[in-house]
């Protein structure tokens, strides 16, 4: 699927590492580039946002405020208001940024934002579209007040595929971290990328996702980890990529927003977004914010290059520090969960200790990633057995959050795409980070732990409120070896007890259950 295009490409391609040795040299070399270094500013104090803040910020010093998307209007609304309103700077970091009606939505608003004088810098990970996609990013970063940067960018512009197969070492890091700061006073962190199925857009596929919108002291940590990824080794100056621009490119970004603001659908889109709860609440100052401690924690970029990289710059050690050894709940919302030999063995020995741990993946039939299955399948028999509780997303789900019904389309889809995690009802993540193996070793990640016994206590009433009602909870059958999918009504009724991987075919199955024996969890 288009949105995920680099994880199916690396997941789906399973002997690319082999093909890649024997093509080892025929990678061409990365061009010399100057960097000018930057920074997010300080002295916001003076922006419009900060004067409008200021009240709150200052009744509540030395913690940050937060409000949580499950909306993907909201989320999208946000995004855009945020823009609008930016007299300073927009910083934004995204692993997909699409050219459909969302993103150039989106692109728009920047553009708008660099018109009124704003300076924005938009760092992207390369894995992101295509060379069709490449004229559009020039003509944004030929704008006098955009900055366009590309982390580890492809030098084979017209195939990705050519790209991983020569240089597979490199390319196999990928920057998956998404922030959006405008004038170094408000934040959104979360799992949302920018394309139509993270925000209720989409005909074909939706998501089910989170973001967390901040003030105060953890904007500043934010800004922290874009200024570390923008200096670094592996964000490249646009133009070497994408060309400079020009005339052509410029007109054919504006024939790209002209196309939207027509497009009947996109508009009917707009309406939607414009009439959500968010925006009403943010017009009467009446948005939900919850004073906390937070803090932002994130991989080092060097995670990316060769060679080794010290623990203690990493994200998923700090992040098991920061929450905390659980000792009653561990509550797991991740739509890829490939725990691996070594997370199995920990979250097993958790259950034996007496913490209770529930686990809400997406199911064979909802995941747009299903190969992910192969990492995770082999691990359902030892985690069910430990009394870990396994609960897989039912396909279409999600359908009531995720689409505009009747008026822009509903998804046939709906899978999970959040990232959340909560320990003992006191402390959640909220972030890009997946619980698999590449999360942990090849992609950077980032994200938001967060000191909320309400906010932890909501992630936990997942598994409490019917989650038979949009997943199957997964069990050993009685003859002790094979598994069942239990398919609940919403009185909780057991209505089918599934024998195999619900709404899938055998030929999928099959197809799943030979790579799961393939030693390609580092993959996944």
């Amino acid at each position: 699927m288009s949105a995920t295009l680099p994880l199916t490409m690396l997941r789906r391609l399973t002997g690319i590492a082999l093909l890649a040795l024997l093509l080892a040299g025929c990678a061409a070399p990365l061009p010399a580039v100057q960097r000018t270094p930057s920074h997010a500013p300080t002295d916001t104090a003076g922006t419009t946002l900060a004067r409008e803040l200021a009240h709150l910020v200052d009744a509540h010093p030395g913690v940050s405020g937060l409000h949580v998307f499950t909306e993907p209007h909201d989320a999208f609304a946000a995004r855009v208001l945020l823009a609008d309103k930016a007299e300073r700077t927009v910083d934004a970091q995204y692993f997909i940024w699409h050219d459909d009606a969302v993103g150039v939505l989106l692109w728009q608003a920047l553009w708008n934002a660099a018109e009124r004088g704003v300076r924005v810098r938009l760092l992207l990970d390369d894995a992101n579209g295509s060379a069709a996609l490449d004229p559009l990013l020039a003509a944004l970063d030929a704008h006098p007040n955009i900055e366009l940067r590309l982390y580890n960018p492809f030098v084979d512009r017209g195939s990705r595929a050519r790209g991983y197969l020569t240089d597979f070492g490199r390319l196999n890091h990928r920057m998956h971290n998404k922030s959006f700061t405008v004038d170094n006073q408000v934040s959104v962190v979360g799992g949302r990328k920018i394309a139509n199925e993270y925000f209720g857009a989409a005909e074909a596929l939706g998501f089910a996702d989170l973001d967390v919108m901040a003030i105060g002291p953890v904007v500043q940590q934010v800004s922290d980890q874009f200024d570390l990824y923008w200096n670094s080794a592996s964000a490249y100056p646009a133009a070497a990529f994408v060309g400079t621009g020009g005339a052509a490119a410029e007109a054919a970004l504006k024939a790209r927003f002209a196309a939207v603001d027509a497009d009947p659908r996109a508009q009917r889109y707009v309406e939607v977004v414009q009439s959500s709860a968010f925006v009403d609440k943010l017009l009467t100052r009446s948005v939900e914010i919850e004073w906390t401690t937070g803090q932002v924690l994130f991989d080092d970029p060097a995670k990316t290059l060769d060679g080794g990289i010290d623990d203690k710059r990493l994200l998923l050690p700090v992040l098991t520090q920061r929450l905390g050894s659980p000792l009653h709940s561990l509550d797991i919302v991740s739509p890829y969960f490939v725990p691996g030999a070594e997370g199995t063995a920990m979250l097993v020995e958790l259950a034996r200790q007496g913490v209770r741990v529930r686990v809400l993946t997406n199911s064979l039939a909802s995941s747009d990633e299903s190969v992910v299955h192969a990492g995770y399948m082999k691990r359902r028999h030892d985690l069910l057995r430990a009394g870990i509780e396994l609960y897989e997303m039912k396909p279409g789900a999600a359908d009531g959050s995720l689409r505009v019904r009747g008026r822009v389309g509903p998804a046939k889809v709906s899978g999970l795409h959040a990232k959340t995690y909560a320990v003992d009802g006191k402390r959640a993540f909220v972030g890009s980070f997946n619980f698999d193996q590449r999360s942990a070793r090849l992609n950077t990640e980032m994200g938001l732990v967060i000191d909320s016994p309400a906010f932890a206590r909501e992630v936990g009433q997942i598994f409490e409120d019917s989650p038979q009602e949009f997943a199957y909870r997964v069990r050993i059958a009685p003859d002790g070896e094979n598994l069942q999918w239990l398919d609940h009504q919403a009185s909780g009724k057991v209505v089918v007890v599934h024998a195999v991987d619900p709404e899938t075919t055998v030929w999928k199955r099959m197809q799943v259950g030979f790579l799961a024996g393939l030693p390609i969890d580092w993959l996944l």
